[in-house]
């Protein structure tokens, strides 16, 4: 068994496709399915399914993942050793972000420059997707850390997080809107959104989740009619009066005059943002380098997220 088997069958996992994790890893397409074919046959299992659209583990091969990923860290762990002799970091993070994160809030990009910028030997990924499935690949130990948004001020087992970012979710219409008259009017229940059309951001998002939960133990079911991952979009909807808009507070703070923003009370759904890493830590020395570059960026961002906009 040799390391570059072990990593050739991370990488086609994780791309769930032999092409794409052949471009990732700089080799040959055959040369990665040759070499994993040897390791199969070592080990005497098939690791990999091979029939469907895409590469997916086998029962075998979901069971040595995660003994091939610690491997992998350990021998990592030797090199990063070595290098911080020399003051040099090598090594590979794994970020993911949510979908629609507002940039001037938090800058992720700017944090992930000057990071790359003090150590040009580390190699970046950045994955933009839906919370929900950011979570699971970090729980599956495909990335790192997660900026993503959370349904409950806990986090679930194996997860370690700090949020950033709790706010109230608001209801934005029209001025014309039945719920937004009369125009003193400044709260509404939740229930008042039943059997409205809703805009939402996508399935699978913290708010979202947050949202229908909350509309469930007001004894309703939500009737999402639009949904997108820009909150601006959603936000030009509901000024077609097409129906209303529930987003974040700060997300809504600039709606403008063609739009009414309201409180939601009974329950007050809201929406957080944190910081997500395995419980563990991460297993790289990169990563763990980058997670305390980024815990000193945090102070920043929660001052900008906190000041008046």
């Amino acid at each position: 068994m040799e390391l570059r088997q072990l990593r050739y069958l991370v990488a086609v996992v994780e791309e769930a496709n032999f092409t794409r994790a052949a471009a990732r890893l700089h080799v040959a397409q055959p040369g990665v399915s040759a070499q994993i074919r040897r390791l199969e046959r070592e080990l005497g299992q098939a690791l990999l399914d091979r029939t469907g659209r895409t590469v997916t583990p086998t029962e075998a091969g979901e069971a040595i993942l995660p003994h091939a990923r610690a491997v992998l860290a350990a021998a990592d762990a030797v090199h990063t050793a070595a290098d911080e002799l020399t003051g040099l970091l090598r090594g590979r993070v794994r970020v993911g972000s949510l979908l629609g994160v507002p940039a001037g809030v938090f800058d992720l990009a700017g944090v992930l420059a000057d990071f790359h910028d003090a150590h040009p030997g580390v190699e970046f990924s950045l994955t933009e997707d839906t919370s929900e499935r950011l979570l699971a690949a970090l729980h599956r130990g495909e990335l790192d850390m997660v900026l993503a948004s959370v349904a409950d001020e806990q986090p679930p087992p194996g997860v370690a997080f700090q949020i950033l970012l709790d706010e109230p979710l608001r209801a934005v219409m029209t001025p014309d809107d039945p719920l937004a008259l009369p125009p003193e009017r400044t709260v509404i229940p939740l229930a008042a959104l039943c059997d409205r059309p809703l805009i939402s951001l996508p399935a699978g998002t913290g708010v979202r989740g947050v949202l229908e939960r909350s509309c469930t133990e007001a004894g309703f079911r939500p009737v999402v009619a639009f949904e997108a991952s820009a909150p601006q979009v959603l936000l030009q909807l509901a000024s077609r009066g097409l129906g209303v808009a529930v987003l974040p507070a700060g997300t809504v703070a600039r709606a403008g005059p063609h739009l009414r923003v309201l409180a939601l009370a009974g329950p007050c759904p809201r929406a957080r943002i944190a910081l997500a890493r395995r419980a563990g830590g991460p297993t790289g020395s990169a990563a763990r380098a980058f997670l305390r570059h980024l815990a000193r960026a945090l102070p920043e961002w929660l001052a900008e997220a906190q000041s008046p906009r």
